[in-house]
C-alpha cells in the first residue's frame, strides 16, 4: 500500500540494518484518484511478494496493510491462503492491517489484535514526528 518513495520510520530503521523494504503501492487507498490503479498496483506487488514467498530465499516477508487490498477485493483471499499454505517451511511471512479475514486467523501461527484506547490527536494534538497512530 505504501509508495516506493515513503520515508516512515520502518523504512529507515530496515534501511540502517540493511532490510531490504520496497513499497509497491500508491499510498492511502482512501486518497486515491484512480481506484483501478491502485488496484493493479496491489496486484502487482502481491504478484512480487508471492514469487519471493514461493521462491524460499528470503526467511522473512512482510506485507505490511494486505489487509486493505484483501478487503477491497483488490487480492483474492484465496490465492493468499494457497500461497502461505504451500510456501517453503522455512519461509516466515507477517500479514498487517486491520480486520483480518477469520480464514486467515484460523491460519496463522501467531495473531495480535491491537486496539486503541486513547490518542492524543483524537484530544486535538496534531501529529508529531516519531509518534504514529
Amino acid at each position: 500500500m505504501k509508495v516506493p518513495s515513503a520515508r516512515f520510520g520502518e523504512h529507515r530503521l530496515f534501511e540502517q540494518l540493511g532490510v531490504p523494504i520496497e513499497g509497491l503501492g500508491d499510498g492511502f487507498s482512501w486518497k486515491s484518484r484512480d481506484l483501478e490503479h491502485s488496484a493493479q498496483l496491489a496486484r502487482d506487488g502481491w504478484a512480487k511478494a508471492e514469487a519471493s514467498i514461493r521462491g524460499g530465499e528470503l526467511f522473512m516477508v512482510v506485507l505490511d496493510e494486505i489487509m486493505y487490498p484483501l478487503r477491497y477485493g483488490w487480492l483474492q483471499l484465496a490465492d493468499v491462503l494457497a500461497c502461505l499454505r504451500e510456501r517453503p517451511g522455512h519461509v516466515h511471512v507477517v500479514l498487517t492491517g486491520r480486520g483480518a479475514p477469520q480464514e486467515l486467523i484460523d491460519l496463522a501461527d501467531t495473531v495480535t489484535e491491537m486496539t486503541l484506547i486513547k490518542h492524543h490527536f483524537k484530544a486535538g494534538v496534531p501529529a508529531q514526528r516519531g509518534i504514529e497512530d
